[in-house]
C-alpha cells in the first residue's frame, strides 16, 4: 500500500463515487462518536446561554456541521479498480491517493446494517496484516458493487496473484464447511449466557442519563416489597419458595435476553470455502460478511465451557493477522460459535492438513505446579478475610472458606494441564472448569520469552509464552506454564531453533 499526494499511474478503469447516500450514513457514523456531547447540549442545556447564544442551537450548528463535512467526504471521495489493485482519492486541500494492490488485501469484510439493508448498500472494509487501521473503509457502496469488489479480490487471490480470468472465475465455488440451524443458535444463546451484559448495559445507560434514578428505582420497589410482605405475614418457608421463584424468574429472563442476542447476532451462520479463502457469514438485523485467506490464521483456541460440556458442545475460534483496529464484532475470529466436538476436530484437520487433531501424548507439567496456581487463590482468601474481618470481627474468618475450592481448583487444573510439540505444532491445554485448547503452527510463531517470577525460582520452574503475529482480544495467551526449568530451557532451544530455520508464513 502507497500514500502520495501525486497522482498514480493512470489505469484503464474511470474513478467512481461512492453512493450518493454514502454522507447519510458517515453522518450517521460521525453522530454516534459524537453523540454524548450533542445530547449534553441539546437535553441539558435549555434555557441556557453561552456567548449571547442557546445552549441549543449549538447542538444543532454542531449537527449541521457534522452533515457538511459528510457531505464533503462524499464529494471529495474516488476510487478506481485497476487490474491489480484498488486506487482511493480522497482530500482537496490536503489530497490524498492510496494505492491498494488487491495482493495485500488480506480481509475483505462486508456490513450491512438494518438501515443498509433498507438502502440495498453495504459498507466495505479492507484490511492487509498487522495494520494500524483499515487500509479502506468505504462507506457506503451499492450491495451488488461491493459483492462484485469482493469477489473480485477473492478471485485475484485464488488466482495466486494473477489477473482472474474465466478459468479462475470458473473454479471460484465456494464450499459449506459449517452452518447453524436455528437450533444450534439457540443453544448457543443458553450456552454463552451472556443476558447479564444486556442488564449492565442497561444499568449503565441509565445512570449516564440520570445517576439518581436507578437508586430510586430500587429503593421505591425494595419498600413497596417490604409493604406487601408485612400485610400478608408470610411464614418463612413461604419466603423462602418466593426467594427461590425471583431468583428462578432472574435466571430465566437472563437467559432469554442471551439468547435474543445470539440470535441477532449468529442468526444464518455460515462459514464457506472458495479456494484458499475463508469466508463468515452471519447477523439477524444487522448481517456481517468477512473473509480471509487460510494462510493469515495465526493461532486457534478451542472452548469449551461446563456449559458446553452439559450440552456436548465446543466453540473454535481463531486468530488472524488483520487490522490492530479491527472491531471484534467485525472480525473474523469465529470459525465455530458452536458445534460438536466432532465438528470442531474436523474444521482443524481440514483447515491443518496433516495434522492428527485431536493429539496424543500430552506431556505434564511441574510435579508441583499446582502448588504454584494456588498462590493467586490464597490472595483472594485473604483479601476476603481483610475485608470482612472489617466490617464484622471474627466472623471474617469464614473467608478461609475459600481455600478448599482454591485448592481443588488448582490440582483439577495442574492434573489436566499439558502441552504438545512435534514437527508442524505446538499446542497446551488448561483448564478445569472451564477448559481450552491453544495451538499455533510452528511456522507462525515469532518471539519466544522464558519468564520466571520470584516464586517459580525458588520452586525451580518457568514458563514459556509464545507470541505470533495475531492475537484476539479475548484469547488466552499462548503459553506453557510452569514446567521444571531445565525442561523449559530445552524447550525454549528447540523452538528457537525451529523458528530460526523455518520461514515466517503470515
Amino acid at each position: 500500500m502507497t500514500d502520495s499526494p501525486t497522482t498514480a499511474a493512470t489505469p484503464a478503469a474511470p474513478d467512481r463515487r461512492l453512493h450518493p447516500l454514502s454522507w447519510l450514513f458517515v453522518l450517521l457514523q460521525q453522530l454516534r462518536q459524537f453523540l454524548v456531547p450533542i445530547v449534553v447540549l441539546l437535553v441539558f442545556g435549555r434555557g441556557g446561554r453561552a456567548g449571547g447564544f442557546d445552549n441549543e442551537l449549538w447542538g444543532l450548528v454542531a449537527v449541521g456541521v457534522l452533515a457538511l463535512v459528510s457531505v464533503w467526504r462524499y464529494f471529495t471521495y474516488r476510487y478506481r479498480i485497476g487490474d491489480d489493485s484498488l486506487v482511493v482519492r480522497s482530500g482537496v486541500f490536503e489530497r490524498s491517493v492510496r494505492q491498494i494492490p488487491f495482493a495485500r488485501i488480506h480481509n475483505v469484510a462486508l456490513h450491512q446494517s438494518l438501515l443498509h439493508r433498507l438502502f440495498g448498500v453495504a459498507e466495505v472494509r479492507l484490511e492487509s496484516a498487522g495494520g494500524q487501521k483499515p487500509e479502506a473503509e468505504m462507506r457506503v457502496l451499492q450491495l451488488a458493487d461491493a459483492q462484485a469488489l469482493e469477489a473480485l479480490i477473492q478471485r485475484y487471490a485464488h488466482a495466486g496473484g494473477a489477473a482472474p480470468g474465466a478459468e479462475a472465475i470458473a473454479a471460484d465455488e465456494a464450499r459449506t464447511l459449517l452452518a447453524l440451524p436455528l437450533g444450534e443458535v439457540v443453544r448457543h444463546g443458553l450456552v454463552s449466557n451472556r443476558g447479564m451484559l444486556v442488564v449492565g448495559a442497561g444499568f449503565a445507560a441509565i445512570s449516564q442519563v440520570n445517576p439518581d434514578l436507578l437508586g430510586d428505582l430500587v429503593e421505591g420497589w425494595g419498600r413497596a416489597m417490604l409493604a406487601s410482605l408485612e400485610l400478608r405475614h408470610y411464614g418463612p418457608a413461604q419466603y423462602a419458595v418466593g426467594g427461590l421463584g425471583l431468583l428462578l424468574g432472574f435466571v430465566v429472563v437472563l437467559q432469554a435476553l442471551s439468547v435474543v442476542l445470539s440470535l441477532l447476532q449468529y442468526h444464518g451462520f455460515r462459514l464457506t470455502e472458495t479456494g484458499s479463502r475463508l469466508t463468515m457469514e452471519r447477523g439477524l438485523l444487522t448481517r456481517l460478511r468477512s473473509s480471509t485467506p487460510r494462510r493469515r490464521i495465526q493461532a486457534w483456541t478451542l472452548r469449551e465451557g461446563l456449559l458446553h460440556r452439559l450440552w456436548r458442545r465446543r466453540a473454535l475460534q481463531v486468530d488472524t493477522a488483520t487490522s490492530r483496529q479491527q472491531s471484534e464484532q467485525r472480525a473474523f475470529r469465529e470459525l465455530a460459535p458452536i458445534a460438536t466436538p466432532a465438528a470442531c476436530d474436523g474444521l482443524v484437520r481440514h483447515l491443518l492438513p496433516g495434522t492428527d487433531w485431536p493429539l496424543q501424548g500430552w506431556l505434564p507439567l511441574h510435579p508441583r505446579a499446582w502448588w504454584r496456581m494456588t498462590f493467586p487463590g490464597v490472595l483472594v482468601a485473604a483479601l476476603l478475610v481483610a475485608v470482612l474481618s472489617w466490617h464484622w470481627g471474627t466472623w471474617g474468618l469464614l473467608g478461609l472458606a475459600w481455600l478448599p475450592w482454591a485448592v481443588l481448583a488448582a490440582r483439577r487444573n495442574a492434573q489436566r494441564a499439558g502441552y504438545h510439540v512435534d514437527d508442524a505444532l505446538v499446542a497446551m491445554r488448561e483448564g478445569w472448569w472451564s477448559r481450552h485448547w491453544r495451538f499455533a503452527e510452528l511456522d507462525k510463531l515469532q518471539v519466544l520469552r522464558l519468564r520466571q517470577g520470584p516464586l517459580d525460582r525458588r520452586m525451580g520452574m518457568a514458563s514459556l509464552w509464545l507470541d505470533t503475529a495475531g492475537a484476539g482480544a479475548f484469547a488466552p495467551p499462548l503459553r506453557i506454564r510452569f514446567l521444571p526449568l531445565a525442561e523449559a530451557q530445552a524447550l525454549h532451544a528447540r523452538l528457537g531453533r525451529e523458528v530460526a530455520r523455518r520461514p515466517l508464513r503470515w
